[in-house]
């Protein structure tokens, strides 16, 4: 049976299954992407509910994970010299265990690299872009007097949906027909800007039906829809 009494973050979070992989997390975009590549996968893990209403992200426990106070983040006791590991950063996790399964990336380097500049897109672009939007629209920026940083934000928001949609014009998934990392990162943000960030008419999304297309078929996916509700939230 792994030891993991050496990490901290388990003190917060024991481990019911220290065999398993464990994932610190809470179901917003970010965090998704791990729960469906993990469902996508089959990977055996055990997920802990990072709640954001109580500040768990600021606990030491959590910092000692990711210094960075962001969800999700990992504990693989079977790390890949047989050691445990502690990850964070979504993107850097579904790579991991994209390599870890051998699923979801392309194996040659080519597409790996292919499916790489499409994963930073999604986090240096959409992501970002998205949650700014979402800030401005639906949370505290909504009420600010000067509207200017809400237009930059939806004009972005616009032209990335545009770049996905011309990617997406001949393709199947973002990648071409194979379903990839790539995919699992960028339609939960698209799903949440659609959705709980009310912006579907502020981007005018019926414009970019490639987009809307994939994302109806990515929701679709059994392991998507178990995923998305990955950690369970308190009733």
């Amino acid at each position: 049976m792994p030891d993991l009494s050496a990490f901290p973050i388990t003190e917060k979070w024991p481990a019911a299954h220290p065999e398993r992989l464990q994932l610190y997390s809470l179901p917003t975009p970010n965090g998704v992407k791990v729960s469906i590549m993990l469902e996508e996968i089959g990977l055996a893990y055990e997920p802990h509910l990072v709640s954001f209403e109580t500040q768990d992200q600021l606990s030491p426990a959590f910092l000692s994970l990711n210094p960075n106070n962001k969800i999700p983040a990992i504990l693989d006791p079977d790390g890949p010299d047989g050691r445990p590991l502690a990850l964070f950063e979504s993107g850097a996790i579904l790579i991991y265990l994209a390599e870890k399964s051998g699923q979801l990336l392309p194996q040659d380097a080519s597409g790996r690299y292919q499916a790489l500049q499409w994963l930073m897109f999604q986090m240096g672009g959409i992501g970002p872009m998205f949650g700014q939007l979402g800030f401005f629209n639906v949370f505290a920026g909504k009420d600010y007097a000067d509207k200017r940083p809400l237009q930059r934000y939806v004009d972005e928001s616009k032209r990335l949906l545009g770049v996905l949609d011309r990617q997406l014009a001949d393709r199947a998934w973002i990648l071409g027909e194979a379903y990839s990392i790539v995919d699992i990162a960028t339609f939960p943000w698209i799903r949440n800007l659609v959705g709980f960030y009310q912006a579907g008419e502020l981007v005018e999304i019926e414009r970019f039906p490639n987009v809307t297309r994939v994302l109806h078929a990515f929701v679709a996916r059994p392991a998507v829809i178990r995923g998305l509700e990955i950690p369970k939230r308190p009733a």
